[in-house]
């Protein structure tokens, strides 16, 4: 009797640790695998996620108020009486030193010039501000679609397999319109976070922009105090 009783036992435990092992399997997807069960438009939503969060990260890098206009350039502009007290930029320093450096190079040859050069740098900085937003702005307006492509994709075929098997198989059809799904949710995952970013790096690009025209001004006016605009 012992014996049988140990023989349970074990056969117990043996089937009990093959179940936790089996539904374990089956209540962890791997990143991997949900990827391959969207299809392969999941490759260029993935993609894309890769490219937006490189942006994202290289553009808040780049636009960084220190690295734009270093604060120490602005004070002394601020608190400068008269051009020659202007502290003089290094060249290439920062984005207001360009703009600067154009703008007491060209200080001799009146205000309208003076302000020109000034401009032409202004907008060579303002496109170079922007850099990249604009893919990432397509980033966050395609994948919803790409999702949304990759859902019907998967309905169709859903349905295609269910005209030929008929509507026996419930389970199957709900776990093909699920896969389906997963395509849109991918897209929409992707889209949100870049959309964000998209607005937030625009609206630092604004008030960069406003800044340096500020400086700029103020410059000008040191330069040639009095003038008509």
């Amino acid at each position: 009797r012992k014996a049988a009783l140990r023989c349970v036992a074990q056969a117990g435990g043996v089937s009990s640790a093959a179940l936790g092992r089996t539904s374990g399997a089956r209540g962890k997807s791997t990143v991997l695998e949900i990827v391959q069960s969207g299809g392969w438009l999941m490759a260029p939503i993935a993609v894309a996620s890769v490219l937006a969060l490189g942006i994202c990260l290289e553009r808040a890098w780049a636009l960084r108020g220190r690295r734009v206009a270093p604060e120490a350039l602005c004070t002394g502009l601020a608190e400068a009486r008269d051009l020659a007290a202007v502290p003089m930029p290094a060249a290439g320093s920062s984005d207001l030193a360009a703009i600067l450096t154009a703008g007491l190079g060209a200080a001799g040859r009146g205000r309208e010039q003076m302000k020109e050069a000034m401009a032409v740098v202004a907008a060579q900085v303002a496109h170079g501000l922007e850099r990249y937003l604009t893919t990432l702005g397509i980033i966050a307006a395609i994948t919803p679609l790409l999702g949304l492509l990759g859902t019907v994709v998967g309905m169709i075929r859903v349905f295609r397999d269910l005209m030929a098997s008929g509507p026996g198989d419930a389970a199957a059809l709900a776990g093909g319109i699920a896969e389906a799904l997963v395509t849109t949710a991918a897209g929409l995952g992707v889209a949100i976070p870049a959309l964000i970013c998209h607005r937030y790096l625009l609206r630092q690009v604004d008030e960069l922009v406003v800044a340096l025209e500020g400086h700029a001004g103020r410059l000008l006016e040191l330069a040639h105090p009095g003038d008509a605009a």
